[in-house]
């Protein structure tokens, strides 16, 4: 089951100097328009055990998954669980991320 965390709070273990990976799992067109500042660019789509361990070694890493309105992100969430990523956070859409884009 996702965990979900507020903004607040996803920022907050992003500044913690703690481990913790940032993916965008939108297409690139949309990330390259603005996404969070370190997010990884890993589309929906092109989840597969081989991508992940290439950007996410270790299935214990803390992993905030996001896209635009917060329906791709649930489903990479699902993915991720199922290849075994035991803590996945859902932040849902981007819009409303208050701490600017890159």
């Amino acid at each position: 089951m996702a965990l979900k965390l507020s903004f607040e709070q996803a920022h907050d273990m992003l500044l913690s100097g703690k481990e913790v990976i940032l993916l965008d799992v939108r297409e690139e067109p949309e990330y390259l328009t603005g996404h969070a500042a370190d997010a990884i660019l890993l589309p929906v789509d092109e989840i597969s055990d081989e991508t992940v361990s290439a950007c996410i070694p270790d299935k214990e890493t803390p992993v905030m998954v996001y896209c635009r309105t917060g329906r791709r992100s649930a489903e990479a969430v699902r993915r991720l669980e199922k290849l075994g990523y035991t803590t996945v956070y859902d932040l849902g859409g981007l819009v409303g991320w208050p701490y600017g884009l890159v």
